[in-house]
């Protein structure tokens, strides 16, 4: 059965300062073994290790004002080796000249969304976002309104507590597609954790225009988590279906505790007692049909 990683980046240290300045605090713990170059050689290397055949990169917090340059690179990257298969890169949402860098952007075939992280928490060390409800922007809601003219994705990475919020925007603009990064980002399996997570997850997974991705399950375990990715897996498919929900590995971050082939493994194990066409779709339909790949 075919894979597509629905969710990986590629790096050159010098394009991005939170890799090649001061360690900076990130939600995935210490990441010294990864703050270098992970070029899509080494990636090649590492996806058709654990049988995936395509492949979509996602923005890597390039500066705001490089990210042109970002899709660009990843556009002759596509060009020269054919990987990665598509791109979802950024721009500063929260601007009102937001629209004409995505509309350079679309000049480029192998873009197909953007991605500005949203996801705010009470441990500083998990934030992105300057505040939990920037959601709620006017600004940025115009400018991911805009996505439908281009037919692309909007990358949505919240925290539980932050998806009432997220439902009310999914349900602003309901020609757009968002994909929820890192199946709603669970931190661990304490009760109060898992029922704050079960209640927005369910909210969300109400809205049609909503698909989630099973990726980034080792980000606060730092681990492959066997059970933890069974249930991570189990909860999830039950809101929202093999059909709006795809598999990503979240390479290199991954790579700081694993090889592809056991988290590979991990995920087709948490899937396969689906029937096949299910697993199918969890592995690669899904991540083909909303990224048009």
């Amino acid at each position: 059965m075919e894979i597509v990683d629905a969710h990986h980046h590629v790096w050159r240290t010098r394009d991005m300062p939170w890799l090649s300045g001061p360690m900076v605090p990130r939600i995935f713990g210490p990441y010294e073994p990864i703050k270098r170059d992970y070029l899509v050689d080494e990636y090649i290397a590492d996806a058709t290790s654990g049988g995936i055949t395509q492949s979509v990169y996602v923005q890597a917090n390039w500066p705001l004002d490089r990210v042109l340059a970002e899709v660009r690179w990843l556009a002759e990257l596509n060009e020269r080796t054919g990987w990665p298969t598509a791109v979802v890169g950024s721009a500063d949402l929260f601007s009102p000249d937001a629209v004409d860098v995505l509309k350079q952007q679309s000049t480029l075939p192998v873009v197909r969304g953007t991605r500005l992280q949203l996801h705010w928490h009470e441990r500083e060390e998990f934030r992105f976002a300057s505040a939990p409800n920037r959601m709620n922007d006017p600004v940025l809601r115009r400018n991911i309104a805009s996505l439908e003219e281009l037919g692309w994705v909007f990358e949505l990475q919240v925290f539980p507590g932050q998806m009432a919020d997220a439902a009310e925007l999914v349900a602003a603009v309901p020609d757009v597609t968002f994909v929820l990064v890192h199946a709603g980002m669970l931190t661990d399996l304490a009760p109060a954790t898992v029922r704050e997570w079960r209640d927005g997850m369910a909210r969300l997974a109400q809205l049609p225009n909503v698909v989630v991705k099973l990726t980034g399950q080792g980000t606060f375990v730092h681990r492959v988590d066997r059970e933890f990715i069974a249930f991570v897996a189990a909860e999830t498919l039950g809101w929202f279906g093999p059909d709006r929900a795809m598999f990503g590995t979240n390479f290199p971050v991954e790579k700081l505790w694993t090889s592809m082939p056991p988290l590979v493994a991990a995920w087709r194990d948490a899937v396969a007692h689906l029937p096949e066409a299910g697993q199918a779709a969890i592995l690669a339909g899904t991540a083909r049909r909303v990224y048009a790949l």
